[in-house]
Formats: structure tokens, C-alpha cells, sequence
């Protein structure tokens, strides 16, 4: 068995300025599991309780939303065996954590195609998402077959067959209006975008959402990903001028 060596939490975070949004791309997992000589999806497997951390950590300090990137649309070109292992991890995930997560009063939410998952799958996430539907405190949120270009697509197909039968203008059409059809639609806008095992790149992820979120690139590998690097990420975050295109004055 591996566990993780505890860290000390020593940040001095602005809690008037916790971001009310935050987005992870969940990324290393494979890699920490080959450095224990160990198979991908253990490395998977050790992830999950890294999402339980985080979204307790993140509710204790008045986060908001929080949304991981789960599967991505372009995840099925992997090993038909990971795929399989990974729509997996929600019944594990959910009976290991569900209970807990209803004591804190998390809410569970998806984006994507759940329908293209397996019905056993489908089902988990639905009746996780059906017992903390009253809840009212961080909105815990899977990007589930999930990709930023389609998210686009989707909403661009549901406005144009609103023009097309007359029910708007194209006047109508606003960067508001355009939000309004996107998945986040019930979703505070994206403070931070944080990603870990330190590759830079947004992989599909949110491509909307991000336009003016701050980037928080970590070094950490998933599964090691911890309250202390939450609490660092943050900090980086409060540490910037975050100006929407203007200039502060």
C-alpha cells in the first residue's frame, strides 16, 4: 500500500477573496501509478480520493463550484481497458463517498454525454445527482465524455434552430445568450483553471468558460494533489490582478 505523507497547510489565504469557481484538469495519474510500478488504472483508483479531498477543502472554504474533468470525448482513442476500468469509478467513488459528501452539503452535478456511458454508469451518477439535488453547498461537478469543441457546437445547433423558426433575431444573439445554452449554464463564471503534473495545455476543457480565468499550471501529479496545493493554487490566484480586458485603476 502507498500513503501520502501529510503536509502542513501553511497559506495565508485571503478568505474575502476565495475564487467562486474553480476547474481542474486531473492530470497524472498514469504517471504517478508507473513510478510505483503499478498499472494505470490504480493510478485512476488513487485519483478519486484526491476529488473527495479537494471538493471537502474547497467547501470548507467557501468555493462554490468546482468541476473536474472526468473522461473527455477524445478519452475513448485509450486502451479499451482503462475506458472500462474508468466507467467504473463512479460506483466506487460514490459508495465510498457519497454519504460524506451529503453531510457537507455538496451537491453532485455532470456536463457531457452521460448517455454514451454504460446504463450502470448512467445510473450511479443520476441517483447520486437525485440524493444531493437540495443541497446547498459546493456544486461538485463531472465533466463526464466531455469536450469544450462539442460543448460549442451543441449550444451553436440549439440558437440556430431558435433563429430558424423564428423564435429570435440575430440580435437576440449575445455572448449572454450564447451562455445561456452552453452546459455551465447554471454554473458561476470560472475564477481559476487549475491543472496538475505540470503540462500546460487546456486539452478540449472548458473553452468558453476559460476566456478570463487565471491558470494555475502545478508540477503535482493528480493523485498526490492535496489541500496544500490547493491552498496554493489559490494563493496564486489572489496573488494576481485579474482586469477583464481593462485596466485597473
Amino acid at each position: 500500500m502507498f500513503f501520502k505523507k501529510k503536509r502542513k497547510i501553511d497559506y495565508d489565504l485571503d478568505m474575502t477573496n476565495i475564487p467562486k469557481h474553480i476547474a481542474f484538469i486531473m492530470d497524472g495519474n498514469g504517471r504517478w501509478a508507473k513510478k510505483r510500478k503499478m498499472p494505470r488504472t490504480y493510478g485512476h483508483h488513487e485519483g478519486t480520493k484526491t476529488i473527495r479531498t479537494l471538493a471537502l477543502e474547497a467547501n470548507r472554504l467557501g468555493v462554490k463550484a468546482m468541476t473536474v474533468y472526468a473522461f473527455s470525448t477524445e478519452n475513448f482513442k485509450r486502451d479499451a481497458s482503462e475506458v472500462e476500468y474508468i466507467f467504473k469509478l463512479p460506483k466506487e467513488f460514490f459508495n465510498l463517498y457519497l454519504k460524506e459528501l451529503m453531510d457537507n452539503d455538496v451537491q453532485i452535478r455532470y456536463i457531457g454525454h452521460l448517455e454514451m456511458a454504460p446504463i450502470e454508469t448512467q445510473k450511479i451518477i443520476k441517483d447520486a445527482i437525485a440524493q444531493t439535488a437540495q443541497n446547498h453547498g459546493l456544486i461538485l461537478t463531472f465533466a463526464f465524455i466531455y469536450g469544450g469543441r462539442d460543448e460549442i457546437i451543441e449550444a451553436t445547433k440549439d440558437i440556430c434552430e431558435q433563429y430558424k423558426n423564428g423564435h429570435i433575431t440575430l440580435e437576440d444573439i449575445t455572448e449572454d445568450y450564447f451562455e445561456r445554452h452552453l452546459m455551465t449554464k447554471d454554473l458561476p463564471p470560472v475564477d481559476l483553471m487549475v491543472r496538475s503534473s505540470g503540462e500546460c495545455r487546456l486539452s478540449n476543457f472548458l473553452l468558453w468558460q476559460l476566456a478570463y480565468a487565471e491558470f494555475v499550471f502545478d508540477e503535482t501529479l493528480w493523485p498526490d494533489f492535496d489541500e496544500e496545493r490547493l491552498h496554493h493554487a489559490i494563493a496564486i490566484y489572489q496573488g494576481r490582478e485579474r482586469r477583464f480586458g481593462g485596466v485597473l485603476k
